[in-house]
């Protein structure tokens, strides 16, 4: 029981001391910050003093000041009209220094919340950029959009804004009690009777939202997600006319989180009216008793005064402490979630030390077995192979056989655990990661387009790259009369997700962009699979020609394409049943065989 009660404290003083860690190298702001805030509560509470001092000095003449010495006696003149023009020049020069104080606070306070939100934000880029591929492949892309906005905004608002209400709540709750004590011990702690019942309500809000803020940022970042997969998908949803069944499963979304917002708003709502409540009670007590106590001649009217002023410094604060709380709990959660981003140690996390031999192109794997963490079963079992450098290797197999995966480990965007995978002799889990993605051009079957142009698209390895080079890769990967025939030809704007282009386009684009620089190992994931047959050889045999010392990997299902391969892998289940040369293959009883003949077939028959 008591492990169960500590849990939630060590998680908030580890999120307190997240928020603070965030905050950098500006976080040292905060000292000016609350130096200012410190003079200007200090001020705010000399105010009602001045009302005492004219009601009980000035205007009655017979009552002790309770304004600071110094400034009661430059209060001292010869008329009561002159003693009235000068407090209130004075009250008016407080106000004013008070302005300066706040306005220098907000300046600092602005500066210091939006560069600790862009370090922050530039961060949280880094270690998504650096997030290994168990991670993206398990993210929803609307849950991260929404962490890197929503949630650094909460962070940003609460650190800038809500961190600086505490101390404006501290430093004049504080202030004011302390002139108050100064006036009357007995007034001051029935000014004070409902303060601590404000803050156990508070604390009971805290505990009671802080849970539905999680369940609130869960739907709506599901909501979210629905949202840019739809926008992203437009063109599927129209192709099925599955519009209807897209905007009733977003309404049941809404619906949940509506529901969940509404539930919250709920809660606030009974807060919010018994603080309304018990502030008034507060209010009527000191009316009241002040009455009293002022009768008697226990208080002034001065102090009467004062104290009913004073009562607002106190009760107003400690009823902002449930929006405070409220605050306090959006922050946290959102502290929790930006934390599992940047608490990723991503991929390069041990690189530092890798080797960054020169690879020229032997691939050579021994009996390499891999499993998923959340895998039951191999995937890829006892693979074993070796491709010589220059060499053209084909591998082919049904969807879901591994043929992904072993490319996969290859690049190392997958580690495996059992066997070798060697380069040029080197083990590739000793081969820093950049230097070796750096010399594998890797094509992916739905290849990545950034909304901008052709070119830029084609130049994104090497901004600086001459026009002829991009024109030159453009007619290897068989593109360049599409683009000439675009209405702005290299500078057209290619859509989001390049959806302005066909796929076939897409696929030769990204080939382009691939051979802008020249790669000791290039592979296709089945990244011819969107062009006809006749563009297919033309690029493979283009790409021979240039790339004649280049080793080369084609993932494909066209026997044509692995036909003209040096070697030729059939991969099953995660095995390799076969290998060889398409003459060699094609003489035995197997799978290729089976393969070769339906696609014969279907090819005479298009004929």
């Amino acid at each position: 029981m008591v492990k169960a009660k500590t849990k939630p404290k060590r998680q908030i003083s580890k999120h307190l001391k997240l928020m603070a860690k965030w905050t950098g190298k500006y976080g040292f702001l905060l000292i000016p910050i609350f130096l200012i805030l410190f003079a200007e509560s200090y001020l705010r509470t000399i105010v009602p003093l001045f009302g005492q001092h004219i009601i009980d000095v000035i205007l009655e003449g017979d009552k002790p000041s309770k304004l600071p010495e110094i400034l009661a006696n430059l209060l001292i003149v010869d008329s009561v009209w002159h003693q009235l023009l000068l407090a209130a020049a004075m009250i008016v020069a407080t106000a004013l220094v008070r302005s300066i104080f706040i306005f220098t606070r907000r300046l600092i306070n602005g500066f210091y919340a939006e560069r600790t939100a862009y370090n922050l934000r530039n961060n949280l880029y880094r270690h998504l950029q650096d997030a290994d591929y168990g991670f993206h492949s398990h993210a929803e892309t609307g849950d991260l959009i929404q962490r890197c906005t929503t949630d650094v905004d909460m962070y940003k608002r609460f650190i800038s804004d809500q961190v600086v209400e505490v101390g404006r709540l501290i430093f004049l709750v504080g202030f004011s009690i302390w002139q108050m004590s100064r006036l009357n011990l007995n007034m001051t702690f029935i000014s004070l009777v409902i303060a601590p019942v404000l803050f156990v309500i508070a604390i009971f809000y805290f505990r009671k939202v802080e849970k539905m803020f999680h369940i609130i940022e869960d739907n709506e970042a599901k909501m979210t997600t629905h949202v840019q997969e739809n926008v992203s998908g437009a063109r599927v949803v129209k192709a099925f006319a599955n519009e209807a069944y897209e905007v009733e499963k977003f309404d049941r979304l809404s619906r949940t989180f509506t529901d969940s917002d509404y539930q919250l708003v709920k809660k606030m709502s009974i807060f919010w009216s018994v603080t309304d409540l018990l502030s008034f009670v507060q209010f009527f007590m000191i009316a009241i008793f002040g009455i009293v106590y002022a009768s008697k001649g226990i208080i002034t009217l001065g102090m009467y005064t004062a104290f009913l002023a004073y009562a607002g410094n106190i009760i107003w604060p400690m009823r902002q402490l449930g929006r405070l709380v409220g605050d306090f709990s959006k922050a946290i959660v959102s502290v929790s979630r930006l934390d599992k981003i940047i608490s990723d140690p991503g991929e390069y996390i041990n690189e530092t030390n890798k080797e960054k031999p020169e690879i020229k192109g032997s691939i050579k794997f021994e009996h390499v077995s891999f499993k998923f963490d959340d895998g039951q079963s191999d995937q890829i079992i006892d693979i074993d192979f070796n491709v010589n450098k220059g060499e053209t290797v084909a591998i082919i197999g049904k969807t879901g056989s591994g043929k992904s995966t072993l490319i996969n480990l290859l690049v190392r965007l997958l580690d495996y655990q059992k066997g070798h995978i060697l380069i040029d002799g080197v083990e590739v889990k000793d081969i820093e990661k950049h230097h070796l993605r750096k010399n594998i051009g890797f094509i992916l079957q739905e290849p990545f387009l950034f909304s901008r142009s052709v070119e830029e698209n084609i130049k994104i390895a090497d901004k600086n790259t001459p026009q002829d080079r991009v024109t030159t890769v453009a007619k290897i990967a068989q593109v360049h009369d599409d683009i000439v025939n675009f209405e702005e030809g290299y500078n057209t704007l290619v859509g989001e997700r390049g959806v302005t282009l066909s796929g076939g386009q897409k696929q030769r684009v990204a080939i382009a962009r691939m051979l802008i620089q020249p790669k000791p190992i290039l592979v296709f994931d089945d990244s011819l699979s969107a062009v006809d047959t006749v563009t297919d050889i033309q690029i493979r045999r283009a790409l021979k020609k240039e790339w004649i010392d280049s080793t080369v990997l084609i993932i494909t299902h066209r026997i044509t394409t692995a036909s003209e391969a040096d070697k030729i892998l059939v991969i099953d289940d995660g095995r390799i049943v076969e290998s060889g040369t398409h003459e060699e293959l094609i003489k035995r009883e197997g799978s290729y065989k089976r393969i070769w003949e339906i696609q014969s077939k279907i090819d005479f028959r298009l004929k």
